[in-house]
C-alpha cells in the first residue's frame, strides 16, 4: 500500500500514514484553503486500509491548531477509523500541550463522538511526550 507522506506548511499539517511501518500521524496546524482538497485523499487511504488493516492501529494527532472547517474533517478521519474497529485494533493518541487546553478539550469532544479508546499525551513545544 502506497504511503502518504505530507510535510506540514503554516496552513496544513504533515501527514503520515505508513501501514507497512505502522505510524499514522497528523501534526501541526490545519487551516487548509480547501479542506476536500487536503484531506480527501487521506480519506481515501483509510478507505483503501480498511481493506487489510494491521491487527492493530494507533492514530496519532498532535494539533497546535485546527480551523472549524477542519474540525469536521477530522471528525470524519475519526469516523473512517471507527468503521476498522471490527478489523483492526483501534485507538486514538490524542497529544497536546500543556497551554492548548482548547486542543485536550476537542480530543474530548471527538471521543464522546466516535466509539474508540482516546489516550492524551501532554506533550512539550517539541512534540516529545512529557
Amino acid at each position: 500500500m502506497e504511503v502518504i507522506s505530507i510535510k506540514g506548511t503554516d496552513d496544513t499539517p504533515s501527514v503520515t500514514m505508513d501501514k507497512d511501518n505502522g505510524i499514522f500521524l497528523i501534526q501541526g496546524r490545519s487551516l487548509p484553503e480547501d479542506v476536500t482538497e487536503f484531506y480527501g485523499p487521506i480519506l481515501n487511504w483509510i478507505g483503501e486500509y480498511g481493506e487489510d488493516p494491521n491487527s492493530e492501529t494507533v492514530m496519532t494527532f498532535k494539533l497546535e491548531y485546527f480551523n472549524t472547517a477542519s474540525s469536521k474533517v477530522l471528525l470524519d478521519v475519526l469516523l473512517k477509523f471507527e468503521e476498522l474497529k471490527d478489523k483492526t485494533d483501534v485507538n486514538i493518541k490524542w497529544c497536546y500541550r500543556e497551554d492548548e487546553e482548547d486542543i485536550m478539550e476537542a480530543g474530548q469532544e471527538y471521543e464522546d463522538i466516535v466509539e474508540l479508546p482516546f489516550e492524551y499525551k501532554e506533550c512539550d513545544e517539541d512534540w516529545n511526550e512529557k
